[in-house]
């Protein structure tokens, strides 16, 4: 029943609210945020990043000025209660309220100051490990506050690449942390802008930041899961659950179906896109269905030679990496990990809408779907020896396919 399962969560089936944010194409020309004055300690002009909801990025040029900046960003934590599946509720613990948290975006020597607060609200102490910073612990024992406190951390960043950060606010709390949704990411472009082996600029039309999250969530003898009162009254059954190293769900962008549907990400025929793909805990391996990589950098780091035309490329746990695409036709094309198990059966899929006129050069069905002649015409066998809503939910699955006949 589960492998049947599969096909339901693959395609996505779930009804979800439209982001904020317009899925449109960036202006990577202008920077998104205030500009204002000199930094009296660094000499940088200072400029005060919007961040946004993934899976979005803050308006930023992939060139950056000839003079780093200060770069002012503010991190709230929120402890909120999410649905991660129909009917399935987990205490989230969040940055901004968002899982994954939002992107940060800066250039290399630029310095981000970073205002964490954990207002009053909290029940925990937080704080955050930059994966791109050079200190130890990341900035963690600089940034720990309890509810009702705030901090402010500066760090400079000295390598160019895709980064995750995440809460540690130690032992057995940082995994605790991460898989409740408290992780996001940072990207530290080059100065002078990405560019190939050979040193020619890479340039991209869109950019888009898929957070994959983890869940390990508690179910009764009953196999429903439970539900809390708190954000603190699940600690002691999640991190049984933790601890068989399995996770009930695997998702995008904070839930199933959290990609799909009016949240796909949008483009058009000859758009060149860059895809963030950040795991704070477990490895992945990201797929594009009917695309490729053009460029991957292994690792995440804008500093090693980009890899080409890759079919399927590798993020660790605790890494960000970077791939760039131009679509060249149209239609649904659905982004997964290749651990299909973990996309069928888990919820971790994605989907792109590409709009466009279809090159029947890389493309074309030479006979229309029809009849073997001498073969009898097949009829489905009937729902009841199989389970009526699965039923119901196949066909329905079927939809996507058919479109694009």
């Amino acid at each position: 029943m589960k492998s049947i399962c599969a096909v339901i969560i693959a395609t996505c089936l779930f009804a979800l609210p439209s982001f904020a944010a317009e899925n449109q194409r960036v202006p990577w020309d202008r920077v998104s945020g205030k500009v204002g004055t000199i930094d009296k300690t660094t000499g940088y002009k200072i400029v005060e990043q919007n961040l946004v909801q993934p899976p979005f990025l803050p308006a930023w040029p992939q060139v950056g000025p000839k003079k780093p900046r200060l770069i002012k960003v503010t991190l709230t934590v929120q402890e909120k209660l999410m649905e991660i599946d129909s009917g399935v509720k987990v205490w989230a613990f969040t940055f901004n309220g968002s899982v994954p948290g939002p992107m940060i975006v800066a250039h290399v020597g630029d310095v981000i100051e970073l205002t964490l607060r954990n207002p009053t609200t909290s029940l925990m102490t937080h704080n955050i490990d930059f994966h791109a910073s050079t200190g130890a612990l990341g900035g963690a024992a600089l940034t720990l506050i309890d509810p009702g406190e705030e901090v402010v951390l500066r760090w400079k960043a000295i390598k160019a690449g895709a980064f995750v950060y995440h809460c540690a606010p130690g032992g057995v709390m940082v995994p605790w942390h991460v898989v409740k949704g408290m992780n996001g990411a940072v990207l530290i472009l080059p100065r002078e802008g990405l560019k190939d082996a050979d040193g020619n600029p890479l340039m991209y039309d869109k950019a888009f930041y898929v957070g994959e999250q983890d869940f390990y969530l508690p179910q009764d003898k009953d196999g429903n899961y439970k539900e809390y009162e708190d954000s603190a009254a699940d600690f002691a059954d999640m991190v049984e659950v933790m601890e068989t190293l399995t996770p009930t769900h695997i998702v995008f962008n904070g839930r199933v179906g959290g990609l799909t549907d009016e949240n796909a990400m949008k483009a058009n025929v000859g758009d060149t896109v860059l895809i963030i793909h950040a795991q704070a805990n477990r490895r992945t391996m990201p797929h594009l269905i009917g695309g490729h990589a053009d460029y991957v950098w292994p690792g995440g780091s804008f500093d090693n030679v980009p890899l080409k035309d890759q079919e399927t490329w590798h993020v660790d746990g605790g890494q960000a990496v970077a791939a760039m695409y131009t679509f060249k036709q149209p239609g649904t094309y659905a982004y997964l990990t290749h651990n299909l198990i973990e996309a069928f059966l888990k919820g971790a899929v994605a989907l792109f809408q590409v709009d466009g006129e279809w090159n029947r050069d890389l493309m074309v069905a030479t006979r229309a779907r029809g009849q073997i002649d001498g073969e009898a015409e097949f009829e489905p066998k009937s729902c009841p020896q199989y389970d009526r809503i699965v039923c119901r939910r196949l066909k329905k699955a079927r939809q996507p396919i058919e479109s694009m006949r």
